[in-house]
């Protein structure tokens, strides 16, 4: 008995109102995880992976008749659990950009949730990131604290902070078009290893 493949569910975080963190120039996470997030949905597509994205525009996902920000949010974020979770075998990659105070931090990072198979999703895609984009990375892959869509998904998730929005020379490569294609082949390339190896149980 073979389980149903996959549906990846691709998250681009914040959207609409809620641009998330933003470099020192203005540039708003929220559209660049959507670069990357429809980069990542097209190379998988091209690899035969069954995908879904939960916003391919600059929009939130709140249910109409919320008022006021903070309820907005709400809403989105429960709504982006409920999509993930009617998706047959699910699988989460959620899209971010980080942001720290200290400009000196910089490199890709993945978090993942305490579902099964989700640690070895998002070491693989560390390990891919790593060879692929910067074997000065010395990030490890950590489990997500106080996420609200990494704790309430039933399925394998990961979230990606593609870089950091504090870090000058990376907010700027992280806009570049090569960069972002590079980023998220290597994502993608990381999650084709991990599935393989899933396979083989």
């Amino acid at each position: 008995y073979a389980q149903a493949a996959p549906v990846v569910v691709i998250d681009a975080g914040h959207g609409g109102e809620d641009g998330g963190a933003s470099s020192q120039d203005g540039v708003l996470e929220s559209g660049l995880n959507l670069q990357f997030a429809l980069r990542m949905r097209d190379l998988l597509q091209f690899a035969g992976v069954e995908t879904m994205m939960l916003r391919e525009t600059d929009t939130a996902l709140y249910t109409d008749g919320c008022s006021g920000i903070a309820e907005k949010k709400v809403s989105d974020l429960k709504n982006r659990v409920l999509r993930t979770n009617q998706a047959p075998n699910a699988v989460l990659l959620s899209v971010h950009q980080n942001f720290f105070t200290e400009a000196k931090y910089r490199g890709a990072q993945v978090f993942y949730a305490k579902t099964d198979g989700s640690r070895e999703l998002a070491e693989a895609m560390q390990a891919a990131l790593r060879t692929g984009v910067d074997p000065d990375n010395h990030r490890q892959a950590k489990p997500s604290q106080g996420v609200y869509l990494m704790e309430h998904v039933n399925g394998t998730a990961v979230l990606v902070e593609c870089g950091f929005l504090s870090n000058r020379e990376e907010a700027a490569r992280l806009q570049q078009e090569d960069y972002q294609k590079t980023l998220a082949a290597v994502i993608a390339a990381g999650y084709l290893r991990w599935m393989a190896g899933e396979d083989r149980k």
